[in-house]
């Protein structure tokens, strides 16, 4: 059984470095029952820089899994006015309709900072929360300065990933996520390190070895990874498994804009050494990933929206940016 005292070293990181919580600060913590003892460790590491704390379980706002706003729970974060939050549970199938409403009610509300642990677990705990978030930083600004005016980025890997994106410099704008929320309206992931956008257009095919929203829980690491075949939207979907196939397609085919690419993203935390089946973290190792649905238009500009936002991220990139290489097999050449 995970202990609290392993994971408050982790917890540490991020209310210290991440949100850079002090005496002044009312942090809010949203956990499940699976994930408490981490929620736990996160108000422990809040209390001990002396600022006021409350602890919430999902499970005290009725059955899971949530798909709209619950107002239970905005009159309790109402009542407590925060000043930082974080959000450190498992995720659910469609549960994103109530998680991105609430980041979007604690923002304009009380304009917090905002720590979004989707996912978490005591592994990650353990290795991505214990990254040096300042080097994360820098890396990712150094990615997005490299790629804001691009035009086309080109991926591949061993394992048949061989993609095109053409980008639409300014109307689509690459955004970082470095990890540091020390301003008031700032917010983003834990574990974190990418450099993000909305492509134009995606040709080709990806491989995955790992999926976001539910299915990151459900199946962990994919071997052998599915292939997702992409012709502007995601096409086809090809697995020997073919169930698994099958209920990739129907999640995003069953929402609108759920087979539109609505993010392509470059992962910057070079403090992951592999990558461990979880899309929380896996997403910001050094490569590729691309994500059906919500595109995330207060950062990028996109024009359109989704109820679903699902990353799919194949293994051991080589990345090309307007045909110079940047990525060798997860390591940046620059």
């Amino acid at each position: 059984m995970t202990s609290l005292g392993e994971m408050l070293p982790g917890a540490r990181v991020a209310i210290r470095q991440c949100l850079a919580v002090g005496p002044a600060d009312r942090v809010f913590i949203v956990s499940d029952e699976e994930t408490h003892v981490i929620g736990e460790a996160l108000a422990l590491a809040a209390r001990e820089r002396n600022a006021a704390a409350e602890l919430h379980l999902l499970e005290e706002f009725g059955q899971r899994p949530f798909t709209a706003p619950s107002e239970f729970l905005y009159e309790i974060a109402r009542a407590f006015k925060p000043t930082a939050t974080l959000y450190a549970a498992q995720a659910k199938p469609g549960e994103i309709g109530f998680r991105i409403p609430l980041i979007a009610m604690l923002r304009k509300e009380f304009n917090v900072r905002h720590g979004h642990m989707i996912g978490i677990s005591p592994l990650l705990m353990r290795t991505g929360m214990l990254a040096d978030y300042e080097r994360v930083a820098e890396r990712t600004l150094q990615v997005c300065e490299r790629v804001k005016d691009a035009r086309e980025l080109r991926a591949t890997n061993d394992q048949g990933t061989n993609l095109v994106a053409t980008l639409d410099p300014p109307r689509l704008h690459w955004h970082p996520w470095t990890g540091l929320y020390h301003e008031q309206g700032q917010w983003g992931n834990l574990p974190e390190g990418e450099a993000f956008t909305c492509p134009a257009h995606v040709q080709g095919t990806l491989t995955a070895n790992v999926m976001g929203d539910y299915f990151s829980e459900k199946y962990g690491l994919l071997d052998p990874p599915v292939t997702f075949h992409l012709d502007g939207v995601l096409v086809k979907v090809d697995h020997p498994n073919q169930s698994l196939a099958r209920e990739i397609w129907d999640y995003l085919d069953g929402h609108e804009n759920g087979r539109r690419i609505g993010e392509l993203a470059i992962g910057t935390n070079e403090f992951l050494t592999k990558l461990v089946g979880n899309l929380l973290q896996d997403e910001k190792y050094p490569g590729i990933h691309v994500a059906f649905g919500n595109p995330y238009v207060n950062f990028t500009g996109g024009d359109w929206t989704s109820q679903v936002h699902v990353d799919v991220l194949p293994a051991h990139a080589s990345i090309w940016i307007d045909g110079e290489q940047i990525m060798e097999k997860g390591h940046f050449m620059f």
